[in-house]
């Protein structure tokens, strides 16, 4: 494997991957701090991350923005020279609060899905935080970056193309999931690729583009590699490590869960998703509501009277180990992994030689 370092900016991970943001609770200090100082990038994930805190439901602003702060400062002191950044959602009703705190707290990047983020270039001006769109497709490549430089004459310092085999929410409709269950996703990529060319030479800077979406072997990397990307992100792969921010019982979910079990669910935000089939979600599925126990207004896009479960709700149950009453989301290929490993050890697997 010819690996080179993944250069953004004036940033260098010696191993040209991102460790996917997964949220709630997943991917928090311990996890990325871990990958940083692999010579990744760690990213933490914002959603819902103040779950813990004793305040969080009588006041989720202050209790999500405490935590950003608190585990951006524990990730650095794991990995005191690595790169660190958060996975910040459009979707959430705060999202510009989250991202202001990140960027004070001291992000190196910001990487932004589940909409676009089209304000995020005003909210880290001044910074030096490295800003990263999530995209799925050309069109949603074309949208973004064509608003980024009309009004802010600016661009992206990272592009993360998220494919279809990805794990919880997807940039894709059902019929599409399904449609590249049998068809190659390069083309896409590729599309992507060229409209990104355009900007890199528009400002004369160099944009690295990322592929995500179910990677978890050697061989998927090579292919990423041998598309023109300039790295991988990884998430799913990471669950299964001792340092993951979750409970030992969401890990082993993963461990126990076969081929079969993994499933395209529906989501209250109106978009698919992929997660391991429990309990809960078979229930789900036969039609069953589940009125949230309390509302968050977390969401921009939710209404508590239609949805058919409270999704903060059940991934909170999850990564506090409730695995029969949580949202287990996964990427297509979490059947896999049978072991809980080390961060080292998932590294030296996908990246040496």
């Amino acid at each position: 494997m010819n690996l080179r370092p993944l250069v953004i900016g004036e940033l260098k991970a010696e191993i040209p991957v991102i460790q996917g943001g997964m949220g709630v609770g997943i991917s928090l200090a311990n996890l990325a701090g871990a990958v940083a100082n692999e010579g990744g990038v760690g990213i933490i994930s914002t959603a819902q991350i103040g779950y813990k805190e004793k305040d969080f439901y009588e006041n989720p602003l202050r209790a999500n923005l405490r935590a950003i702060r608190q585990e951006f400062q524990k990730a650095r002191k794991i990995s005191p020279d690595g790169i660190i950044g958060f996975n910040i959602m459009t979707a959430l009703n705060h999202y510009k609060e989250q991202v202001i705190e990140a960027v004070k707290s001291g992000a190196d990047i910001i990487i932004s899905g589940a909409g676009l983020p089209v304000e995020l270039p005003e909210l880290v001006k001044g910074y030096k935080t490295k800003i990263a769109p999530i995209v799925s497709g050309k069109k949603s490549a074309e949208v973004i970056l064509k608003y980024w430089d009309k009004k802010y004459a600016t661009t992206a310092d990272m592009i993360v193309i998220e494919g279809p085999k990805a794990g919880g929410h997807l940039g894709f409709s059902k019929e599409e999931v399904i449609k590249y269950e049998n068809e190659s996703y390069d083309n896409e990529v590729l599309q992507i690729k060229e409209v990104v060319q355009t900007y890199r030479e528009k400002y004369k800077k160099y944009i690295p583009i990322v592929l995500a979406g179910g990677i978890s072997k050697k061989e998927e990397i090579n292919h990423a590699l041998a598309l023109g990307m300039d790295g991988v992100q990884v998430a799913s792969a990471f669950v299964t490590t001792a340092e993951c921010d979750a409970d030992v019982r969401y890990k082993e979910s993963y461990i126990h869960a076969e081929k079969e079990d993994i499933s395209i669910v529906k989501s209250p935000v109106g978009m698919p998703g992929r997660a391991i089939k429990n309990k809960f979600m078979t229930e789900v599925m036969n039609g069953k509501k589940f009125s949230p126990e309390r509302c968050l207004r977390c969401l921009k896009k939710c209404n508590p009277a239609e949805i058919p479960y409270c999704i903060t709700e059940r991934l909170i149950n999850a990564a506090k180990g409730d695995v029969d009453n949580g949202l287990l989301f996964c990427g297509g290929n979490s059947f896999e992994q049978k072991e809980i490993s080390t961060v080292h050890q998932v590294m030296k697997r996908l990246f040496e030689n």
